[in-house]
């Protein structure tokens, strides 16, 4: 500005020439920031992203096994002898979760894990599809063990629900359908009706459309949980998983839940873990863990008639529910 004021005085630059370069030095200034900001936005995107590409790239730490083989798929589970343990203690020695359990699970029987916080319930069925190595025992689904069947297979046969339901921000559609993208819209629809969630679809503006936006935020509880049932009906697992499914939904939902729960266990294997025992009390067998090991097992009307870890439980349980 100064030294064009100069020019002027001097008549060497027009008036008109300084103020259209000043207002170009103004045009040129606001992309030059706009830039800079989005340099630190770009910036910020590389972090983020190489920290993704970092943990795909990072190793399961499951070696693929030397002699790979395939069970039948009938569904049937044995825990022989199994001890496990996430951690050491201070002293070296594993802090064991699973003590000596012992299980035999027949093809398409219904079977609940009920116990305290802590007991092992998850534990058992993340063994199953090998989310967890365990230390000592062996399991087997129809006599091969877990350890010799491929991971991408097996975890292909084995379905899970789990209480926090992952959804994506992308449409319904993408959701349900997830890594079956051979599926067509019949058969997500079908699915959709076995589980009875129309009347959920039905009341969503777009439907298979709907935008469902990151850990499905647009959506409440009881419909994410529905969504990953349908979800699951979708993949037909051979052995299915339901890992606290009702935990945290209203009472009018978990009726949508139970009546999902029978369809999609109907004929399959399934491993059931629950705290709210009402919804376990047509399993056909129950099994009671303890500290880490299996305290007794049986059905709903057995383990109330037998009057020990399962009747206090119910008991306790069911006064609370009265008191509400």
């Amino acid at each position: 500005l100064w030294l064009g004021t100069g020019q002027v005085v001097r008549d060497t630059l027009t008036l008109g020439v300084v103020l259209q370069f000043i207002l170009y030095v103004f045009m040129l200034y606001r992309p030059i920031r706009q830039l800079a900001d989005r340099f630190n936005v770009l910036q910020m995107g590389i972090v983020n992203a190489d920290r993704v590409f970092k943990l795909l790239a990072k190793d399961e730490g499951l070696a693929p096994p030397p002699h790979p083989q395939s069970p039948s798929w009938r569904g049937e589970i044995r825990f022989e002898g199994v001890w496990f343990a996430y951690v050491d203690k201070e002293d070296g020695e594993p802090d064991w979760v699973l003590r000596d359990v012992n299980l035999h699970i027949r093809p398409g029987e219904r079977v609940a894990f009920v116990g305290a916080t802590g007991a092992g319930k998850s534990s058992i069925v993340n063994l199953i599809s090998r989310l967890y190595e365990f230390q000592r025992g062996r399991i087997t689904m129809d006599g091969v063990d877990v350890r010799e069947i491929p991971l991408e297979e097996l975890r292909a046969r084995v379905g899970v629900v789990l209480q926090d339901v992952f959804l994506f921000s992308g449409s319904l559609r993408e959701n349900i359908r997830l890594h079956n993208a051979a599926k067509g819209d019949d058969a997500i629809w079908a699915a959709i009706e076995a589980v009875g969630a129309k009347r959920v679809v039905d009341r969503l503006p777009e439907g298979l459309d709907h935008d469902v936006r990151e850990r499905g935020a647009t959506l409440s509880v009881g419909q994410r949980q529905l969504i990953a049932f349908v979800r699951a009906y979708l993949s037909n697992p051979h052995i299915l998983i339901l890992d606290e499914a009702t935990s945290s939904i209203d009472s009018e939902s978990e009726q949508w839940i139970q009546r999902a729960t029978e369809t999609l266990t109907q004929g399959r294997t399934s491993l059931l873990v629950a705290h709210r025992l009402n919804t376990v009390r047509d399993a056909d067998r129950i099994v009671v863990l303890q500290d880490g090991a299996i305290a007794e097992q049986g059905t709903h009307a057995e383990l109330v008639a037998q009057g020990e870890i399962y009747h206090g439980l119910f008991e306790k349980q069911f006064q609370s529910m009265n008191l509400k």
